[in-house]
């Protein structure tokens, strides 16, 4: 396993060791023992999600304000644009964004640590979105910034369109609302 580091510290981007041949592809989506090594990370995941979205369904910024979730996150089917913004009060890197696009082609995965907003746009017809959480969901903790967050400067993919949004992510509020 490949781990690129951005420039939010924390958050890394890992690159399987993908095996293909005229048949297929083979590669260990994940190994615990794999990631702590290559991530010098030691961390428990205790529940997986699945989300399907369309193109155009932006999903996001997500986090909570107790029992903050770390997210390993991939895309199994598709293509998005995948976004981690770091909203710990105390870090040198408060307010700045990461993104990352995630393919079924690229295999590659991202790590946010607890503490930062996660969100993604979906860039193909459809996406199958997986991740690994740290903690638990807890809906009553759970708090939304706003995607285009003129604090934040997301420099998302345009699409022609404005993003699809569920209800929770029209009513996010901006980074200055944030309790970290």
């Amino acid at each position: 396993m490949k781990v690129i580091p951005t420039s939010i510290a924390d958050v890394l981007i890992l690159e399987p060791k993908v095996f293909g041949d005229p048949r297929g592809f083979f590669f260990e989506s994940f190994n615990q023992r794999a990631f702590n090594h290559a991530t010098g990370l030691d961390v428990g995941f205790v529940q997986d999600n699945h989300s399907r979205s369309g193109k155009g369904v932006l999903r996001g910024l997500h986090y909570q304000v107790r029992h903050p979730q770390g997210k390993l996150v991939r895309v199994v089917r598709g293509a998005v644009f995948d976004v981690a913004v770091d909203i710990r009060k105390s870090s040198p890197t408060f307010g700045q964004w990461v993104g990352v696009e995630l393919t079924e082609e690229n295999h590659r995965q991202m790590w946010v640590p607890p503490g930062l907003a996660h969100g993604f746009l979906v860039l193909s017809e459809t996406a199958d979105f997986l991740y690994k959480t740290t903690d638990y969901y807890a809906p009553e903790h759970e708090r939304c910034i706003a995607w285009n967050d003129p604090a934040l400067g997301i420099e998302w993919p345009d699409l022609g369109q404005p993003p699809e949004l569920s209800a929770k992510d029209q009513a996010a509020r901006p980074l200055s609302h944030t309790a970290s």
